[in-house]
């Protein structure tokens, strides 16, 4: 007789559990239908790139507590806190000036 291996399940060995890709999938969906929207409640405007129909799937399925990777830290965030400090910089200059001028 042939013996046959079958395939073992591995729960651990998934990064995304079936609902997290179900999710996806139906705002990839939506997002090709053109009813798919961004923001709270769907008060943004209307979604036309692929990778943020991906992001709002993958977000409502860490919402919904489906096994989903954290969100990676992204570089933009440290760069907005830089242009923040440099505002700050300039307005404080700006107000050593006007003080001199009188």
């Amino acid at each position: 007789m042939a013996t046959t291996k079958r395939a073992s399940k591995k729960s651990s060995g998934r990064k995304y559990s079936k609902g997290a890709s179900k999710k996806v999938a139906r705002a990839v969906r939506k997002q090709k239908h053109g009813t798919l929207r961004s923001g709270k409640s769907g008060h943004g405007g209307k979604v036309k790139s692929r990778k943020q129909a991906i992001a709002i799937g993958l977000s409502e399925a860490r919402e919904a507590g489906e096994k989903v990777p954290p969100k990676k830290r992204s570089s933009s965030s440290k760069s907005s806190s830089r242009k923040k400090s440099s505002t700050r910089k300039r307005s404080s200059s700006s107000r050593k000036k006007s003080s001199s001028k009188k």
